[in-house]
C-alpha cells in the first residue's frame, strides 16, 4: 500500500474483464487469413475444433522479418491497400522509401488488386521519416508524431516500414525503441505490422534475425519471410524448380494472441507485385519426391 492506497497498476483479475478486446481477424486478402485460428467447443460432439480467425488478430502488433527482397514491403503495401479499400484508415510510416515512391508502390498494388485508388488516397496517411533525421534519431519526436497522426486521422491500422530504420547503428537501443512504439500502438488500439530488416547474425529463418531478440520478444507475433536460391541438382529434384530460380517461403514464428499454423509455406511474388501463399513446403517436396 502507498499512503493507504492500492498502487494504480495492481488489479484484481475480474477488473480487467471489461478491457479484454474481442478476438477476430483483420483480413490481409491472402491465405494468411486462414493460418490464424481459435479453438472452439463443438456443441454436438463436445470436442474442440479449429475455427479460422479470418485475418491477423485484431489489435495485434506483428513483426514481419526477412532479408531484402523477400516481399516484406510488398506485403505491407498490399495490406494497406486492402484495408483502405474496406474503408479503414491506415497510418503508413516509411523510414526506407521516400513518400513519393511509397505512393507509386501503393498505386501499383491497388491496380493489381483491382482496387479503386481513390479509396486508398482517401484512407492512407503517411509519415515520411526517410528524409527526416530527427524523426529517425529522436524517439520522443517519433512517438509524438505517431500519436498526433493516430489521434487526428483516427486510424485503426498502422504499418512501420521499417522499424529497424529507427535504430540503425544503435542496436543497444533497439529494445527501448521497439517497446516504446509497441506500447503506443497498443494504447491507441491499432492493428499493426512492424517490418524488420535482417540485422543480426542469427539465421534468416528465425524471428531473432531483426534487432536480435528486441523485436521478437516484445511484439505479439512474428511472420518470417525467406528466400532460397536453387543451386544444385539435388535442390532442383527436391523442390521441382529450375537451377537459379528462387524458392520463397513464409512462416508464422509465433503468436501469443491465438493459435496459428506452424508450417512453412511456399510463397510467390506475382508479376504484378502481389504476395500469394501457395502451399505447404512439405506438400511441394512430397509432390516431387514420389
Amino acid at each position: 500500500m502507498v499512503n493507504g492506497q492500492r498502487p494504480r497498476k495492481v488489479y484484481e483479475l475480474s477488473e480487467l474483464a471489461k478491457e479484454v478486446p474481442e478476438l477476430f481477424g483483420v483480413p490481409t486478402g491472402t491465405k494468411l487469413d486462414e493460418l490464424f485460428f481459435t479453438m472452439q467447443r463443438d456443441t454436438t460432439t463436445g470436442k474442440f475444433v479449429k475455427k479460422p480467425l479470418g485475418g491477423i488478430p485484431y489489435r495485434s502488433v506483428l513483426n514481419v522479418v526477412g532479408q531484402p527482397d523477400t516481399g516484406k514491403s510488398l506485403f505491407a503495401e498490399q495490406f494497406a491497400c486492402y484495408q483502405a479499400a474496406r474503408g479503414y484508415r491506415v497510418l503508413f510510416v516509411t523510414s526506407e522509401s521516400p513518400a513519393e515512391f511509397l505512393y507509386a508502390g501503393l498505386q501499383q498494388r491497388a491496380m493489381a488488386l483491382g482496387i479503386e485508388f481513390a479509396r486508398v488516397e482517401e484512407n492512407v496517411f503517411v509519415i515520411d521519416a526517410s528524409i527526416d533525421t530527427q524523426l529517425r534519431e529522436d524517439i520522443r519526436t517519433l512517438l509524438n508524431t505517431l500519436e498526433y497522426a493516430i489521434r487526428t486521422k483516427r486510424t485503426s491500422i498502422a504499418i512501420v516500414d521499417s522499424i529497424t530504420g529507427f535504430y540503425e547503428h544503435k542496436e543497444m537501443a533497439a529494445r527501448q525503441i521497439v517497446r516504446a512504439v509497441f506500447n503506443l500502438l497498443k494504447r491507441y488500439k491499432q492493428t499493426a505490422l512492424l517490418i524488420s530488416q535482417k540485422r543480426s547474425s542469427q539465421g534468416v529463418e528465425t524471428a531473432e534475425a531483426a534487432g536480435g531478440l528486441a523485436v521478437a520478444h516484445i511484439v505479439d507475433g512474428t511472420i518470417v519471410m525467406d528466400k532460397k536460391l536453387i543451386e544444385t541438382k539435388w535442390e532442383m529434384n527436391l523442390y521441382g524448380l529450375e537451377l537459379g530460380s528462387l524458392l520463397r517461403t513464409l512462416r508464422i514464428d509465433g503468436c501469443r494472441l491465438c493459435g496459428h499454423d506452424t508450417s512453412t509455406w511456399v510463397m510467390e511474388i506475382t508479376e504484378s507485385g502481389l504476395i500469394e501463399i501457395k502451399m505447404r513446403l512439405s506438400d511441394l517436396i512430397r509432390r516431387f519426391s514420389r
